[in-house]
């Protein structure tokens, strides 16, 4: 059995059902249609304070879907360890003008600091270590949870979806991207100690949501790096949907070695290996992501 696509089946008739790892039967989203014009864009927060939960690779690898299928991305690294942004090949080091330079001085543009990157459609507003003491220096700012929110207003309508790629913490940055997001999407690992710790992160969703930003909605979670061949994963996605519903993505992302490759070589899947079954879940997600109303 080919453990990339194994599903269940119910009944045994021409007519079967078949299930996906969720218990939910498969379904084909349609191809999204082209947009007639860009913007203004739709901002989705990718949020788990855990680390190691596949929240950078996702985040790449949506982005190049959704840009396979006419939708104009903008990448907004938010964590100072700058994995998103090495995930393009960009060197921190080398950044003269990041996205802590557009929160902490209000005459930096943020257009000057974003940068085109290999993928057609897809551009990035970098991070590097300094954006470790914006959480520090926020403290004092009028309005400091809006900072991120303000900054972004000025290029909303040159984009159609804007993913922000937060930090494993739930301090003044990750308030900051749940500000200024129309929706979250939760990756999660398939792993036990990772669905504990959700209650924390939604709580604090639920929080940003009466005090800051009541338009902030949950777009969905997302289970990464299941197995197929292990009880533990398949319990731990039956676990989600008890807990989230229909909340959960239909797509799950497994668990492969392409997509350590992809990162090795500073590409999204979806380029790196096009016709793997990994770029053709994140195309799957774009276009469930789309069919759910998430982006345009």
């Amino acid at each position: 059995m080919n453990l990339e696509h194994s599903t269940t089946t119910l009944g045994g008739t021409a007519e079967d059902v078949r299930l996906g790892p969720t218990g939910r039967p498969l379904r084909e989203f349609p191809t999204p249609a082209p947009l007639d014009s860009h913007g203004p864009a739709r901002i989705i927060a990718m949020v788990n304070q855990k680390g190691g939960v596949g929240k950078t690779t996702s985040t790449i690898n949506l982005a190049a879907a959704l840009a396979e299928y006419g939708r104009r991305v903008l990448l907004v690294d938010f964590d100072p360890q700058g994995a998103l942004s090495a995930g393009f090949g960009a060197n921190p080091h080398e950044l003269d003008l990041t996205v802590y330079n557009i929160l902490m001085d209000r005459k930096a543009d943020i257009r000057d600091a974003i940068q085109p990157t290999g993928v057609e459609g897809v551009d990035l507003l970098p991070a590097n270590i300094d954006l470790s003491a914006a959480e520090v220096q926020l403290v004092n700012e009028v309005a400091r949870e809006q900072v991120l929110a303000t900054a972004l207003r000025k290029v909303e309508d040159d984009y159609d979806v804007v993913l922000i790629d937060c930090q494993p913490s739930l301090g003044l940055l990750t308030v900051n991207a749940l500000t200024a997001a129309h929706g979250v999407i939760i990756p999660l690992i398939c792993e036990f100690f990772a669905l504990r710790a959700v209650a924390l992160l939604v709580e604090t969703i639920e929080k940003v949501q009466d005090r800051l930003n009541p338009r902030l909605t949950v777009d969905g979670v997302l289970a990464t790096m299941y197995d197929a061949r292990t009880l533990h994963s398949r319990e731990v996605i039956t676990r989600l949907v008890e807990a989230f519903g229909d909340k959960v993505f239909e797509t799950v992302i497994r668990r492969t070695i392409k997509f350590a490759d992809a990162t090795v070589a500073a590409e999204p899947i979806t380029q790196y290996a096009s016709n793997h079954p990994g770029a053709e879940a994140y195309r799957q997600l774009a276009k469930e992501l789309i069919e759910r109303g998430g982006a345009p």
